[in-house]
């Protein structure tokens, strides 16, 4: 057996070991974005795409931010939408009334009439509304309508007044007077419609304008003044004429002429119970 010497070794041809592969770094998948994206769409390419908590939740503030622009950008379109065809409202109530300073005299829109007109037409375009009633301190109410559109943006319109004491209304209806106001004034506004030959109040009345003054002319020739109604007579007849007034069959100021043909001037506090029964139905 023969040995092998070092000069037998170093001339042996060594062969280099192949080096082994390396495998291929997986690059993490780029996002693309549209750049008509929108931030629901960024939060989708974050998830898949593994991103934190913290970016996640600013993508999710982003798209909430972005969504109430969209709905107010709707409500306003939608409300243009509403103006090109606006509803006519005309005033159907005729309301007439003495007071020691004479005979007040107007007509306006019932809340029945301003709400069936205006909420219809609302609906339509994707509309609804609603009021939020508000007492303060001082006794002053307050009613703020709220117009909200389908995708859910809102806007408010609130107005405040004191009771409606005209035509010697008890406390209660002082209020609802005030309260049915309120609230179809504040549907107007808020919408920006107005019955038609509405007049302007400047503010001096819940419910009613300037009263107008019947006043004699100084040449006039003094008349007899009336006797007073009997109260009694009044008291016994007041629930049949109360009926014929809400059933629409007379006006509360036809019902006082027709009274006072009789001969008998009706006092203060029996002109204002009629009067009252016109305002039962508001």
């Amino acid at each position: 057996m023969s040995t092998a010497t070092m000069a037998d070794i170093t001339d042996v041809d060594i062969a280099e070991p192949r080096a082994a592969p390396v495998p291929a770094v997986q690059q993490p998948r780029a996002m693309t974005v549209s750049a008509a994206a929108t931030p629901a769409d960024l939060v989708r390419y974050a998830l898949e795409s593994g991103a934190d908590l913290d970016r996640l939740e600013r993508l999710m503030e982003l798209q909430l931010k972005w969504e109430a622009n969209q709905a107010r950008k709707a409500f306003v379109e939608a409300m243009s939408e509403f103006k090109l065809h606006p509803p006519t409202i005309y005033k159907d109530k005729h309301v007439e009334f003495r007071t020691d300073k004479g005979i007040t005299a107007y007509d306006h829109a019932t809340i029945g009439n301003v709400v069936e007109k205006v909420v219809a037409a609302l609906a339509e375009h994707g509309f609804s509304h609603r009021w939020i009633p508000h007492r303060s301190e001082g006794g002053m109410i307050s009613i703020t309508c709220v117009i909200t559109h389908k995708l859910g943006h809102s806007e408010e319109t609130t107005l405040e007044a004191g009771l409606d004491q005209s035509g010697g209304k008890n406390n209660i209806q002082a209020m609802i007077s005030t309260k049915s106001y309120l609230e179809r004034h504040s549907l107007l506004a808020a919408t920006g419609l107005a019955t038609k030959d509405t007049p302007d109040d400047d503010g001096r009345g819940a419910e009613d304008p300037p009263p107008v003054q019947h006043q004699q002319s100084a040449r006039a020739v003094p008349q007899p003044e009336p006797t007073l109604y009997d109260q009694k007579k009044f008291d016994a007849n007041k629930d049949t004429w109360r009926e014929m007034v809400k059933s629409g069959r007379k006006t509360t100021e036809g019902m006082i002429q027709f009274i006072e043909s009789k001969g008998a001037r009706l006092t203060t506090d029996q002109q204002n119970t009629i009067d009252s029964w016109g305002h039962e139905n508001d």
